[in-house]
């Protein structure tokens, strides 16, 4: 089986990308972020026609979550994180057959001295809280989405420059080691990867050309799904289109029936 998590940036630009990635690339389940629609606007008849089964969560103009799934429709599923008073609409919880699918837009933070950066800490203090029930219920579990995180300094191009900053902050690393803790393995490190392997590449500058970029998307996979792993891999290829998304979709790939 194979699973994905993309950034897309607003579906109502990047729809046709999708739809055109999805043709050359059928996972079995595929996570989307920053959808930027409303319930009402979310184009699900054309998703469902290209083979996808889709339950989604949204707001206008921000955020927004997607889980498609092919074959199947996801079961159990679940919008935001339980009990934890949030009008944002960043996760999105579904079962396909066995297996826990997790898909979250984790806040940005803006700002280290921000607002922003305590709702951060607070709305990832309740998804390792909220997980761990997860896992206990769910064996068999991936979590998906943009982090909003680089894990380790060889997940920024130019760390020096970016230490202390927002996504590489020792706080926000902290969580993503909390997540590990519970459990989960970080699956692009499950393998040797090439060198500066990012997931996002600012708009400005250029930074795409010039593969200046930060790895802030990730897929984690429970010890019960470990050895099952047999890939991870960033796809690159659609942050060539034109009008592209600024993320790359990541994919793992599982040794599963």
């Amino acid at each position: 089986m194979k699973f994905a998590t993309w950034n897309v940036n607003s579906l109502a630009v990047r729809l046709p990308q999708l739809l055109d990635w999805l043709a050359a690339n059928p996972v079995d389940a595929v996570v989307l972020q920053e959808t930027k629609l409303s319930d009402d606007k979310f184009p699900q008849a054309e998703i469902e026609a290209a083979g996808y089964h889709v339950a989604f969560h949204g707001q206008k103009t921000y955020n927004g979550v997607a889980l498609l799934t092919r074959g199947h429709l996801a079961e159990k599923v679940v919008k935001n994180i339980p009990n934890h008073g949030d009008d944002q609409a960043r996760l999105i919880a579904g079962t396909l057959g066995n297996i826990r699918i997790i898909g979250g837009y984790f806040p940005n933070g803006q700002a280290p001295d921000s607002d922003k950066f305590v709702y951060k800490m607070k709305w990832l203090d309740a998804l390792r809280e909220w997980l761990r029930a997860e896992l206990a219920e769910h064996p068999q579990l991936v979590l998906m989405g943009d982090f909003n995180i680089a894990p380790e300094d060889r997940d920024v191009y130019d760390p020096v420059a970016w230490a202390g900053q927002i996504h590489c902050t020792p706080e926000e690393r902290a969580h993503f080691q909390g997540l590990l803790g519970l459990g989960l393995h970080d699956a692009f490190r499950l393998f040797e990867q090439p060198p500066k392997s990012w997931s996002w590449w600012d708009y400005r500058e250029l930074r795409f050309r010039k593969n200046q970029g930060l790895r802030i998307d990730h897929i984690l996979v429970s010890d019960a799904l470990k050895s099952r792993v047999t890939a991870c891999t960033i796809d690159k290829l659609p942050r060539k289109n034109e009008r592209p998304s600024d993320h790359a979709p990541v994919v793992v790939e599982l040794a599963l029936a």
